[in-house]
């Protein structure tokens, strides 16, 4: 068992059950603890199921709401799967509990363009690219979104965020 930080507590999602204890043959929940629900939920993701990694990812946020990690394999299925207004609100949950996560602004912004919403979605890739000017794939992102909506006549959410005149990303300098 892995030991976080040298304290004694187990760093990984906590081994219980949804219902706190063990799974049951006919009931519906995979066989396993929470743990191992997350590490099979990564291996779908892996082996190119996002549809199912989500399915069995969606038990273990269930049981573990708080658990970052759970809530990001989420996110990532759901967006590879194409529900991309559950990534956004997966991202989303990750970016309020930490709002300097570039990943998770990341994710919301890619999940938010997906749905429709290029606007929203360019403050997010902003903040993410700001905060990581080196990935290259955040700036990409920005920069395509900021394209899709000048050929739309709009542009970024109004705030500190707002695409400005001249506004330039990294790869556009």
């Amino acid at each position: 068992m892995s030991q976080g930080w040298g304290d004694g507590r187990d760093s990984r999602p906590h081994q219980r059950q949804a219902d706190g204890g063990p799974a049951e043959a006919g009931t519906g929940a995979p066989e396993g603890d929470v743990y191992t629900w997350y590490r099979r939920g990564l291996d779908l993701l892996k082996q190119g199921n996002p549809a199912a990694a989500a399915q069995i990812l969606e038990r273990a946020a269930a049981a573990e709401p708080g658990s970052r990690s759970i809530t990001e394999a989420l996110a990532r299925a759901q967006f590879d799967s194409g529900r991309y207004a559950a990534a956004a609100d997966s991202f989303g949950r990750i970016v309020d509990s930490s709002p300097s996560d570039d990943y998770a602004r990341f994710g919301l912004g890619l999940s938010l363009a997906r749905t429709g919403d290029p606007a929203a979605a360019a403050g997010h890739l902003a903040l993410a690219a700001a905060m990581c000017p080196h990935v290259r794939h955040y700036t990409t992102a920005l920069r395509g979104v900021r394209a899709a909506l000048r050929s739309r006549g709009q542009r970024a959410t109004a705030g500190p965020l707002a695409d400005q005149p001249g506004d330039r990303t990294a790869d556009d300098r």
